[in-house]
C-alpha cells in the first residue's frame, strides 16, 4: 500500500507500507480529523464571562471563601489539635501564602524543615477533618 503525507517542509513524500502499517496511519488521520470536527465546535468552547447569571447572590464576587473556611467551627476544632508551632506554620505558609524560602529565612532555618514541618501539620488536619 503506498500512503503520502506531507513533511515539515511541505513536501508530499509518498511511501510503500505494508497493509497493516498502511491500515493504521489512514485510521490515525480519521481519528485526527474527527477530533479537530469536535474540538472545533463553538457550542463547547464558550467563555465564561459570556454567561449572565440570573441570581447574583451565587456567584458575588464579594464573597471571601476562603475567609468564611477559616472561620469556620469545623477548622477551627481541626486547628485546636495542632500545636502552636504548626498553627503558626500553616498560618503562615497555607493561608498568608508565605513561600517555604521565605518562611525558612525569617526563621534562620533550612527550608527542607518548613516544607517537613509543614506537611505534617497539613497531615494531621487532614486526618482531624
Amino acid at each position: 500500500m503506498k500512503i503520502k503525507y506531507k513533511n515539515a517542509d511541505g513536501k508530499i513524500i509518498e511511501l510503500e507500507v505494508s497493509d497493516e502499517v498502511g491500515a493504521f496511519y489512514l485510521e490515525s488521520v480519521e481519528a485526527e480529523k474527527k477530533n479537530d470536527r469536535r474540538n472545533s465546535r463553538p457550542d463547547r468552547h464558550t467563555l465564561l464571562s459570556t454567561f449572565t447569571y440570573e441570581d447574583a447572590r451565587y456567584f458575588s464576587d464579594s464573597t471571601d471563601i476562603l475567609a468564611d473556611l477559616i472561620e469556620s467551627e469545623t477548622i477551627n476544632h481541626a486547628m485546636s489539635y495542632l500545636n502552636e508551632r504548626q498553627q503558626y506554620l500553616i498560618q503562615k505558609c497555607c493561608i498568608e501564602g508565605w513561600s517555604y524560602t521565605d518562611l525558612a529565612a525569617l526563621e534562620e532555618v533550612d527550608e527542607s524543615t518548613i516544607r517537613y514541618s509543614v506537611n505534617r501539620a497539613k497531615k494531621k488536619l487532614k486526618k482531624m477533618l
